[in-house]
């Protein structure tokens, strides 16, 4: 549930915009607001899964988010789908540190690498599985039920942890570094608002003689505070840097940073594509990246296991390597005309390629850090990819809005002066809605039609690069790895019962 929302409000854009009678922006918030608020607390709530104990933890941010994605489902206007949004972040960032602590306390060394398989196989399965159960739900129920739909999950998941899963008590105290939480939460809110409302504001004042690169200045100014912070911290810090020593640690961070970024920014150009341009609907849309889905799926477990034979950061690099290959072979192939059939082997080599990334990654990671900080690494990872996340779906999506509006303007340079205007004030253009043209001859009409698909292609193909070159960089972060022997297999010992 927690890494499927991550992507699945992209399938819904379109229908989110005409039923809302919102902007681009305010429905990229939904996204934005969603991944800020599940990576800004993580490092903290890491803390807490250590102090009280990750199912104690866990259980309270499961009802978190099953609530509030009942209350997402039930908004009528975007400001309270953006503050909905907010609330069932919290709740993932209650969840996602148990997870990575429950398979590091359950399982010993030599078996973790399938453990984490599995954990890799429904976090990528979940992440690009998005589309498939977003356009199933949009186009038969409304774009409500891509939130109702966690609801008897979510009750079924509390009933499931409350009777299956061990309450493990780490038994340590821990200490809250609130400096650190308020400078990261505030620099993080400030950098994000400023990159994704940039567009919006011109790039000018935001209120009060504040300008957008003040605003972003600021966020940078607090988070390196916050890391000067946690160099002087000597009680408890948040992000207790000596973890970073570790060569593995840091450049599988830095590779988390990169997967997030694209995972939650490739979709945007993508779907506007699929269902402005080509004209399918949401559920043609999530058909056409199932087989990416399902692919991914089945590759992920088989990376696991074999990260317990082979070093993972061949297997890492390999991944992000075919990921970034899969969205620049899209990105040179589709034209307003391409048959949609035809889009499927570029997708299914970025399928392949995240199938090898999830589990590796987190195998060579974590592997990688000592027993007592695997509370702290843990949300550090997440949070990493999260950030990353953030900063994609702000980055991309200011992209996206900018290349549409200088496409647009190229493509319908030649057409009659009135059917310009109506294509300029037509609102939500970008999600597929047809603009008000009055009295423009049917003649014309088609070279209209023919301008913005021109106009949308070449947008999203100028944006699918971004991502592509955010994956080389993790590329070659995996390749800086330390390569470490695998460990054998060995007989699991008894362990005493709880």
């Amino acid at each position: 549930m927690i890494l499927l929302d991550a992507t699945i409000v992209s399938i819904a854009i379109p229908a989110m915009l005409r039923g809302l009678n919102a902007s681009l922006n305010s429905v990229v918030w939904v996204t934005s607001v969603y991944l800020l608020t599940y990576a800004v607390p993580m490092l903290f709530t890491s803390r807490l899964g250590d102090r009280f104990g990750p199912k104690r933890v866990f259980l309270v941010g499961l009802a978190l988010f099953t609530l509030a994605s009942l209350w997402c489902g039930l908004a009528g206007d975007v400001g309270t789908l953006i503050a909905a949004r907010g609330v069932q972040g919290i709740g993932a960032a209650l969840m996602t540190p148990q997870t990575l602590a429950f398979i590091s306390f359950l399982f010993p060394p030599a078996r973790r690498g399938v453990a984490m398989g599995v954990w890799g196989a429904i976090a990528g399965l979940a992440t690009v599985a998005g589309p498939l159960l977003g356009g199933l739900l949009v186009d038969n129920f409304g774009w409500q039920w891509i939130f109702f739909v966690n609801v008897p999950v979510g009750v079924v998941a509390v009933v499931m942890t409350v009777a299956l899963v061990p309450d493990w008590q780490p038994g340590a105290a821990h200490s809250f570094d609130v400096p650190g939480i308020l400078l990261s939460g505030a620099g993080l809110l400030l950098l994000v608002f400023g990159l994704q409302n940039g567009q919006q504001y011109n790039w000018g004042e935001v209120w009060g003689g504040i300008t957008v690169f003040e605003l972003i200045g600021a966020g940078v100014v607090l988070l390196v505070a916050f890391a000067v912070w946690q160099r002087f911290n000597r009680r408890e810090p948040l992000l207790p840097l000596r973890v970073f020593g570790n060569r593995n640690f840091s450049a599988g961070t830095l590779a988390s940073v990169t997967v997030g970024f694209t995972m939650t920014g490739m979709f945007f150009p993508i779907v506007i594509y699929f269902q402005t341009v080509l004209g399918l609907t949401p559920l043609q849309a999530g058909l056409l990246t199932a087989p990416m889905s399902l692919l991914s799926g089945a590759v992920a477990p088989f990376s696991g296991r074999l990260s317990d034979k082979v070093s993972a950061k061949y297997l890492l690099t390999f991944g992000l390597v075919a990921l970034a290959a899969g969205l620049a072979w899209i990105s040179l192939q589709i034209t307003p005309t391409t048959p949609p059939l035809a889009v499927i082997p570029a997708l299914l080599l970025c399928g392949l390629g995240i199938g090898f990334i999830f589990s590796p990654m987190s195998t060579v990671t974590m592997g990688a850090v000592p027993r007592e900080l695997t509370g702290s690494a843990s949300g550090i990872y997440n949070t990493a990819r999260q950030v990353g996340g953030v900063l994609g779906s702000a980055a991309v999506g200011v992209l996206l809005q900018a290349r549409i509006t200088a496409a647009l303007t190229a493509s319908t340079a030649g057409l009659p002066a009135q059917a310009r205007a109506g294509i300029a004030a037509a609102p939500n253009l970008e999600g597929g809605a047809p603009p008000d043209l009055g009295s423009v001859p049917a003649a014309v009409r088609q070279r209209i039609t023919d301008a913005i698909h021109s106009g949308l292609t070449t947008a999203a193909t100028q944006t699918l690069w971004l991502p592509a070159a955010v994956l080389l960089l993790g590329a070659l972060a995996a390749l800086a790895m330390r390569t470490s022997r695998p460990t054998p297999a060995a007989e699991p010992t008894p362990q005493p019962a709880a």
